[in-house]
């Protein structure tokens, strides 16, 4: 198979400069193990494109993306651009919902001479995934406007949406993901995070969570009140492998995560669904940067090996699986080397020079 495609939303803000970091050094691997190059279809979408149209994305750019093997997402957003009931101009999440994206992957690992927030040296080993269930929960009201209940100006109600469609689907994945990970060393533990003493909709998580557990013997399962998982991704992160929640649960703990191991410029996502993926740096447009050379492209490009996986596995190729380990390989060896020093980890390093390492690195 050749001529994938994928579309391409590079967005607001470091969005253009991060996607392109990550392209190229999608390009090289691919070229470096003499795999086929991908097809890019570029989609114009964001809130730059709202403030000059009216239109969050270009018409028939929703079609236009699905029709790919993937999407890259490079940033959304601008805080002084938003709908006229205070919310922000959110694309990405119609998308989530039009095609079904209900796997929010989000890896959280520490590499060598990045910054690591916790003293105690088994932060070195903190290398777990947050799955956050991605179309559902608490965004269910945010996917598409108009699903808040909007009671004059003295209350607004918000509803939280669990399926058993959906959540069977997520919690297989996350047994199939701890499955994988236990293949290469991981402890191969799924925990259900929950707040199933309180709310019926997060029992009902719960009890899909235990219905789905013996379809995977070989995975060790495990519980924990959200509070409580808060908890331990500060006390002991090093003990965790996957965990399994809901949506606005994932939004939450995946950014704490990512600030035990630098910050959000390390923090790649994965969104798939049974058809299609989309992959994104999980930080924000950071309009205060834009055009500076000063935006940390690591997060864009692990969410490229993201993305390289998935296409492996869509296409059957495991060439594209071979050019993701390249990348991944890449940046874990910059960093062991000290040559990766990324301006929001206080080093000298803007977008372009952490680009060209990691390109070097590759080869």
């Amino acid at each position: 198979m050749t001529g994938l495609s994928v579309a391409v939303i590079k967005g607001d803000g470091i969005g253009v400069d991060v996607t392109d970091a990550a392209l190229a050094v999608v390009d090289r691997a691919l070229s470096l193990v003499g795999a086929a190059p991908l097809r890019y279809v570029p989609i114009q979408a964001g809130a730059g494109y709202f403030q000059e149209t009216g239109q969050d994305i270009e018409p028939g750019g929703e079609e236009r993306c699905g029709a790919c093997d993937a999407i890259f997402l490079g940033a959304i957003g601008l805080p002084s651009v938003r709908h006229a009931d205070g919310t922000e101009i959110s694309p990405h999440l119609r998308l989530r919902d039009r095609f079904g994206l209900y796997a929010g992957v989000r890896p959280v690992k520490a590499y060598p001479n990045a910054p690591r927030r916790l003293a105690d040296p088994r932060a070195a080993d903190i290398d777990l995934v947050i799955l956050r269930e991605s179309t559902e929960g608490l965004f269910y009201s945010a996917a598409a406007h108009g699903r808040a209940q909007v009671i004059g100006d003295d209350e607004v109600r918000d509803t939280l949406r669990i399926t058993r469609a959906t959540t069977e689907k997520l919690h297989r994945f996350g047994f199939r993901l701890a499955e994988r990970r236990k293949a290469k060393g991981a402890p191969g533990r799924l925990t259900c995070v929950d707040k199933a003493n309180v709310f019926a909709s997060m029992a009902f998580f719960r009890k899909i969570y235990d219905e789905i557990a013996p379809e995977f013997p070989n995975v060790e399962t495990g519980y924990a009140y959200v509070d409580a998982q808060a908890l331990n991704l500060v006390r002991a992160p090093w003990d965790c492998d996957v965990l399994v929640m809901e949506n606005m649960f994932g939004d939450i703990l995946s950014d704490l995560a990512g600030g035990l191991v630098g910050g959000m410029g390390m923090a790649a996502c994965a969104e798939i669904g049974d058809e299609i993926g989309l992959f994104q740096p999980a930080h924000g447009s950071a309009p205060d940067i834009m055009g500076q050379d000063k935006a940390n492209p690591l997060a864009a490009i692990l969410s490229g090996a993201l993305m390289l996986e998935y296409l492996a596995e869509r296409s059957g190729l495991d060439i594209f699986a071979v050019a993701a380990a390249r990348i991944e390989d890449a940046v874990s060896a910059g960093f062991a080397a000290n040559r990766l020093r990324p301006m929001e980890f206080g080093g000298d390093m803007g977008t372009q020079a952490v680009t060209k390492e990691v390109l070097a690195q590759i080869g």
